[in-house]
């Protein structure tokens, strides 16, 4: 089967489609046949991280058919279209969990549902678990083009956030976040985070920050959090330091919060991605949830697919398409 493997070397992996053998699937294991899988710049970066080692086969979500299901396994049968979260995926049959999997509704394509699992189980790990969001209160997502980030807008909209607020350099970009549930968009570029923050929150300030961006946000972030906020790191595009004044963190009585899959045991990642199931999915299936998707390459078309996302222009999810 074609995969797409990174290699490691000493400057770092170096990726490429390879032909491999189809995995074995065990007990408690299911099969899938792989129609789509995403793409996150989480995988890029890890990439360049591997230096030594064997080579692995990269992605982390997929949407297919269930091919194979192995001694033990319920609720799943052959046939079945399913998308899921796991190691792997980018390539023609992946070996999956069966609680990694959630079924794909009949409204969605391949390619939308292969769009669905990493970035929107992170973002409900990231606003409803950590950020412990509530309705009626405020949130600002910061560089808001992102999958992941954009995830973290529509879900907040759903359970009644008010207002949704996202800052992006672009203005061409947050206009088109508007449709996804924006109420007030900050360009960076030109404008003053807090500033806006507070015109649109009567000087309270936004009780969840879901970052992306990092180091050169973190002082506006903890300036712009209301009393008892909560700031969830996803992500340090930015840069990975930053300065803290305690006094505010004390004053302000806040909570700095980092989320990530790297150090979760397998029973965390399971259960992070059957409670973006249990609350996420019926929003998917009555069409209340978007899966934005900016552009599609082929499975032979890795390397210009990470080229492109290295260039930044996307605003939405990249997919690779596999059959």
């Amino acid at each position: 089967m074609k995969a797409v493997r990174v290699v490691p070397t000493p400057q770092g992996g170096k990726v490429e489609v390879q032909d491999i053998p189809v995995p074995q699937v065990g007990a408690g294991q299911v099969l899938v046949r792989v129609r789509a899988a995403g793409l996150n710049r989480g995988e890029i970066n890890q990439a360049r991280e591997l230096r030594s080692g064997n080579a692995i086969t990269a992605g982390v979500e997929l949407a297919g058919e269930v091919a194979q299901v192995g001694e033990g396994v319920t609720g799943w049968r052959e046939g079945d279209r399913v998308m899921g979260h796991g190691k792997g995926c980018q390539a023609e049959y992946a070996v999956l969990d069966p609680l990694a999997l959630m079924p794909v509704p009949e409204n969605l394509s391949w390619v939308d549902a292969a769009a669905f699992p990493n970035v929107f189980i992170t973002a409900h790990d990231a606003v409803v678990t950590n950020g412990e969001l509530r309705k009626g209160e405020s949130i600002l997502v910061n560089g808001a083009s992102g999958g992941v980030a954009m995830a973290a807008i529509q879900i907040a909209s759903l359970l009644g956030a008010k207002p949704v607020i996202a800052t992006s350099r672009s203005a061409a970009k947050l206009e088109k976040l508007r449709q996804f549930g924006v109420d007030v968009g900050i360009d960076s570029s030109r404008e003053s985070q807090l500033e806006v923050v507070m015109a649109a929150t009567d000087k309270r300030g936004v009780d969840v920050i879901i970052d992306t961006v990092g180091g050169p946000v973190f002082e506006a972030n903890m300036d712009s959090l209301a009393v008892r906020g909560r700031l969830v790191n996803i992500a340090r595009l930015g840069s990975a330091t930053a300065q803290i004044d305690l006094t505010k963190l004390w004053l302000k009585r806040l909570k700095l919060i980092g989320v990530t899959f790297r150090t979760r045991t397998e029973q965390e990642r399971l259960e992070c991605i059957q409670a973006c199931a249990r609350d996420l999915l019926p929003f998917l299936e009555a069409g209340r949830i978007r899966l934005p998707i900016d552009r599609t390459f082929a499975i032979d078309e890795i390397a210009d697919a990470h080229a492109y996302m290295q260039l930044d222009q996307h605003v939405g999810k990249i997919v690779l398409t596999v059959a």
